[in-house]
């Protein structure tokens, strides 16, 4: 099996069971945009950016801004799939230049012109055709790509309470490392560096951790205090690390 293959497999069993997602009272998927900010990024990540000294940053699935807004470019692009999340990103930026994209990368690429510099953070677990993400990524960028994701698939801090709520086991994989794979495997030659990455739901309120963390169990509101207990009692041990990587862009 390829590395592009096995990453498709293994992001396609994180499908939800029929059952469960038909009982959900609500979408599990998306995030609050209210626990993202534009800080908080680990420093590989925006140093990778820096070290090029761009006059223009493309930020894929941009969220608060947090991979891009602090390289301090004098030019921001900014894709995502939330005109919310594009509505708080513009206003972190402050009086940096702003064009925004709303849509799905790669769906929207061809609207989206190259910059110095293209970075995706936290996105490419939400990437089935991790082949066709990439191709346009490198496309994209005239010096450099960056891509940061956490060592472990983020959902799997979820397992024993799933596995507390609904009696099933949820998959491991991908991971960071497979991902390396997968760009080996497309013949891109890329840096890599692994750092602790800082808990991004630290400061944000407990009862928007709590909401999001019942929506994705696909529970109604009138079980989190048993989903509050649940997580107290079953404790997010993954690794805090994340792998960043880079390369060189072919963008003209």
């Amino acid at each position: 099996m390829t590395a592009v293959q096995r990453w498709r497999d293994e992001l396609a069993a994180w499908a939800i069971d029929p059952a469960v997602l038909a009982a959900a009272p609500e979408s599990p998927y998306g995030f609050p945009p209210g626990l993202f900010g534009s800080d908080r990024r680990p420093g590989r990540t925006v140093d990778a950016a820096r070290e090029v000294a761009p006059s223009s940053v493309l930020d894929v699935g941009c969220g608060g801004g947090a991979a891009s807004i602090p390289v301090g470019a004098p030019e921001l692009l900014a894709v995502d799939s939330s005109e919310e999340m594009l509505e708080r990103y513009r206003a972190a930026a402050g009086s940096t230049p702003v064009r925004t994209w709303c849509g799905r990368w790669p769906d929207v690429a061809e609207e989206v012109p190259p910059a110095d510099v293209v970075v995706a953070a936290d996105v490419a677990y939400n990437v089935p055709d991790v082949e066709a993400f990439v191709a346009a990524l490198t496309a994209h960028a005239r010096r450099r790509v960056v891509v940061e994701l956490g060592d472990v698939h983020p959902w799997t801090s979820m397992g024993a309470l799933w596995r507390h709520f609904h009696g099933q086991d949820r998959p491991a994989g991908p991971s960071a490392a497979q991902f390396g794979a997968v760009l080996a495997e497309l013949g891109i030659a890329a840096e890599s560096a692994t750092e602790p990455r800082p808990d991004p739901w630290q400061d944000a309120p407990a009862d928007v951790v709590l909401a999001f963390t019942r929506r994705r169990l696909c529970l109604p509101v009138d079980r989190e205090p048993e989903v509050a207990e649940a997580m107290r009692r079953f404790r997010d041990d993954r690794p805090r690390t994340s792998t960043t990587y880079w390369w060189v862009g072919t963008a003209s």
